[in-house]
């Protein structure tokens, strides 16, 4: 057996490609997998309907998880976060927004918001199991998608990317974990510095902050990920106890995580006109950028890549 033949895919998704390694215990989750040419308007962003696909995606192989540690007992998994696209994540669909805003639709942008809290929490606690994750950055992570690397245990970033909170930017704050996740890493006081001043920092600044635990050159993120994966299952037991360890000393709470969106919600619903136009121009940048690729990392790309680490 090679090692593409033990990558075994799921193609039940239009937003998302996964595959699951069977040889090391490892599932990819790669975000943005439309195959849609650049001029279809596709934005790297948390739509409504790739959320809803992650969620799904969570929770099937959360099911998977508690089948196999039913039959063979419990294993130090891995789940990888990642992205086809240029960018990792460009955060939350700001079109979506000012349309909410408009209309004073409180319940709707509340309901996203919640969708967004539940998917990192998840991500953050394993899935309540022996998972340890890894966020793999290739691209830009902006707003809610450097929310989503946060979330995840191991950071591992190629240099040179761009990782920041431009939300201030139209007067609100990262609403969906930024603040909790950041302060596992770093200090209250930098954490709403890095939250409210609008700069986007390199992977490089940020591996030197801490924030980033791997960082590597452009195109040796799989092998890095792979490289960290090795290192965990050679001490499975003392990684899992470990995480463990991690969420007992700080635990981050799904209600606490709900309390802030909730302030997050009440303060995007404050937004006068002037925050709304700012959103707007900030969308026809990212619908100008070309952030979606028209013959996407393809899945042969990848596999050469995964067996090279193998």
């Amino acid at each position: 057996m090679t090692a593409v033949e033990i990558l075994h895919r799921d193609t039940n998704y239009r937003l998302l490609r996964t595959q699951e390694d069977l040889a090391a215990n490892t599932h990819w989750c790669y975000m943005h997998s439309h195959r849609f040419p650049r001029d279809t308007g596709y934005r790297a962003c948390f739509s409504v309907a790739l959320m809803k696909e992650m969620r799904e995606y969570l929770k099937r192989t959360a099911d998977r998880l508690t089948l196999r540690a039913t039959n063979a007992g419990p294993s130090l998994t891995h789940l990888v976060m990642a992205s086809e696209a240029n960018v990792y994540n460009l955060g939350g669909d700001l079109d979506l927004f000012c349309r909410l805003i408009r209309e004073r639709n409180r319940e709707h942008l509340l309901a996203y918001a919640r969708l967004c809290v539940e998917g990192v929490h998840e991500i953050h606690v394993g899935l309540n199991r022996n998972v340890h994750s890894i966020a793999l950055v290739q691209g830009d992570a902006l707003g809610g998608g450097l929310e989503l690397a946060l979330s995840c245990q191991t950071i591992v970033a190629e240099s040179g990317v761009g990782m920041g909170f431009p939300e201030v930017l139209f007067d609100l704050f990262p609403g969906m974990g930024a603040y909790s996740f950041l302060c596992q890493r770093v200090s209250p006081h930098f954490a709403e510095q890095m939250m409210l001043n609008g700069t986007i920092y390199s992977s490089d600044e940020l591996h030197r902050l801490g924030i980033v635990d791997v960082l590597v050159p452009k195109g040796e993120g799989v092998q890095a990920v792979h490289d960290v994966i090795r290192r965990n299952q050679r001490i499975a037991n003392a990684r899992t106890a470990m995480n463990r360890v991690r969420q007992a000393r700080n635990p981050i709470s799904l209600a606490e995580l709900m309390q802030i969106t909730e302030v997050w919600v009440d303060t995007a619903m404050q937004l006068g006109e002037k925050s709304l136009r700012t959103m707007e121009r900030l969308v026809r940048a990212q619908q100008k950028r070309p952030t979606v690729i028209d013959t996407p990392r393809e899945a042969s790309e990848l596999d050469t890549a995964h067996a090279a680490a193998l």
